[in-house]
Parts: C-alpha cells; sequence; structure tokens
C-alpha cells in the first residue's frame, strides 16, 4: 500500500465498487464525500487502516486541498441525475469537475480519472448531456491527461434504473414507455465498471484516454422492461408515451424535484431521444481487461426481491416439476 488515491463521491453505486477493487490492487483510499457520517462503511472494503473517510465539497475548494493532501491519484464519481437546489448540473459536472482537476494539479497528483457518461454531447438538447461534455473539457483544459470514462447505465444490486422500475411496478399496473420505448442502451455490470476504474487509475498507458464502457448487449427499453418484468414474475401493461405526452410529465417532475426524487424530468426526457449505446471511435472494457457481465447472470441475484414470494416463490413448482419427471 505505497500509493494513495483520493476518490471523490466514493460511497456512491459505482463509487463502493472502485474503491473495493482499488482496495484489492493495494491502493491507500481516501474516501472524499460531503457526508462522512453516512460512509463508514467504507472502512470495510478494505483492510485496517487502508480506506480511510474524510469531508469535501466540489464547490470549496480548501476542502478540495485537505482531501487531497499527499494523493498521487484521484478519481471524480461525483454526478447528478436531476437538479436540485444548489446542487446543479453546471456547478457539480462542469465547475465541481474542474476544481477538482485544479486542486489535483495543484497538489502534484500524477493520474486524474473523471468519470462522464455514455452521450456526452455539448451539442446536445439535455442539459445533462451537455454539462457532462462540458466537464470533461474543463478537466482536460486544466489536467490534460486525465482518462475519461463514460459509462451507459449501470445495474446492480442497489441501482436505480432496474430496481426503480421493478418497485413502480409492484404499485403500478401500468409502466410508461417513454417514446414508445424504442431507445437503445448498452446496460454495464457496476462490477465491471468498478474494476475498469481500478485500472484507469493504475495503467500508465489510459493517460489522455477516454473510454466507453458498455455492456455485452444492446437493447431498447422496452425490451429492459420486459426482462425486468419477466424477472420479477410481474404482469404489466407497457403503455407507449409520445414524446409530447412525456415531456409534460417531466415539467410536473421538474415541479416537484426540490421535494422528493421526481419518476422523470424534462430534461430526461430529452436525453431518452438518443441511443445510449458506445460510438466504437474510444476503447472499451476490452481495452482494459474486463469481460463485460451479462444482464442474465446478474439481474436474478437481487431483482428476486420483487417476486411475489421472494427467492423462493417458484421453488414450489420446481420441485413438483422434478418430481414428475
Amino acid at each position: 500500500m505505497q500509493n494513495l488515491v483520493t476518490v471523490f463521491g466514493g460511497s456512491g453505486f459505482v463509487g463502493t465498487q472502485a474503491v473495493r477493487f482499488l482496495a484489492k490492487a493495494g491502493w491507500r483510499i481516501r474516501v472524499a464525500v460531503r457526508n462522512p457520517n453516512l460512509a463508514y462503511r467504507m472502512r470495510l472494503l478494505g483492510d485496517v487502516g487502508q480506506v480511510d473517510i474524510v469531508q469535501a465539497n466540489l464547490r470549496d475548494r480548501p476542502s478540495l486541498a485537505r482531501a487531497l493532501e499527499g494523493a498521487t491519484a484521484a478519481a471524480n464519481l461525483v454526478g447528478l441525475l436531476y437538479e436540485r437546489g444548489r446542487q446543479g448540473f453546471q456547478a457539480v459536472h462542469v465547475m465541481g469537475a474542474r476544481n477538482v482537476a485544479e486542486a489535483a494539479r495543484a497538489a502534484g497528483a500524477t493520474r486524474l480519472v473523471q468519470v462522464s457518461a455514455l452521450g456526452a454531447d455539448s451539442g446536445s438538447p439535455s442539459k445533462y448531456a451537455r454539462t457532462k461534455a462540458e466537464g470533461e473539457a474543463a478537466v482536460r483544459e486544466v489536467f490534460p491527461g486525465a482518462v475519461v470514462a463514460r459509462p451507459s447505465i449501470v445495474f446492480g444490486p442497489g441501482d436505480g434504473f432496474f430496481e426503480r422500475f421493478a418497485t413502480m411496478a409492484q404499485f403500478s399496473p401500468v409502466l410508461p414507455l417513454i417514446g414508445g420505448g424504442e431507445t437503445k442502451f448498452q446496460p454495464v455490470f457496476v462490477g465491471d465498471v468498478g474494476r475498469a476504474l481500478a485500472r484507469m487509475v493504475a495503467d500508465p498507458d489510459a493517460e489522455g484516454r477516454t473510454y466507453e464502457l458498455g455492456g455485452p448487449a444492446v437493447l431498447s427499453f422496452k425490451a429492459l422492461m420486459e426482462m425486468m418484468l419477466a424477472e420479477t414474475g410481474q404482469r404489466r401493461l407497457l403503455l407507449p408515451v409520445p414524446w409530447p405526452a412525456a415531456s409534460l410529465i417531466g415539467k410536473a417532475g421538474d415541479l416537484v424535484a426540490g421535494i422528493v426524487p421526481p419518476p422523470l424530468t424534462a430534461d430526461q426526457v430529452e436525453s431518452l431521444k438518443a441511443d445510449n449505446v458506445v460510438s466504437g471511435r474510444h476503447p472499451g472494457l476490452a481495452d482494459l481487461g474486463v469481460a463485460p457481465t451479462t444482464l442474465e447472470a446478474v439481474l436474478p441475484t437481487y431483482l428476486y426481491r420483487y417476486r411475489k414470494g421472494g427467492q423462493y416463490a417458484d421453488q414450489d413448482a420446481r420441485e413438483l416439476e422434478a418430481g414428475r419427471a
């Protein structure tokens, strides 16, 4: 454990996996989060003393400097899915990313990994996609050798995609297919993303490169909903929602975003108008030595919680069938 890496947003869904793989690789890790008291379990991901927790806020430059003191590498995983109060896309994706890059350079770090998103595009009608691209540019302006990671939607236990819609299906007889459900995705397993980020930190050949992280299959939104329903044993009507109607739903979501997590925002509707798949113009998981994990291998390990009867809901039927054989 000779090297120290500071991971901003390391207690999140993807960050936890990145920290786990960095610990396995022998790094000393400083997890920088806004609320350290909520991230105490991060210390369990490494050996005694290997993982430390510190307070930092991307808008507070002195806290960034303290978090990066003595670090040889840094990774910024902080991002937003929707805006709320002072937590806006511009403040976090662009200015926050630039602040991290400037602090990492001032601290003498030799490696910086910036987590962006597949579909980042400065010309996108989606503010989320635009600010992700602007954040990449801001980081590279300050830290030219920074590594950029662009994952597609990330799945795994605790995700905000399959579990979100599986929960919705427990209460609603209808699931909306925004724009008809034809938008294409390339879901990537959270463990694969965590492993890839750890390798980006360690591999000198990754310097200055952009990686597009997608899974082994490209599927439409409708196909993903059908897969989720089949795995949870739920029968629900998949209702196509035209773009104009989806925009109205998104605007309603914007109104409640400051109070509760919205089911959909207007900006997310804009994002859904573009496919979320790798372009092939950049290296990916294979170039980092990571074999992509299939949806079929992982979904049953956590979506069983949404079946009526839980994990063993169909055990009697299987045993009966085995007895007949």
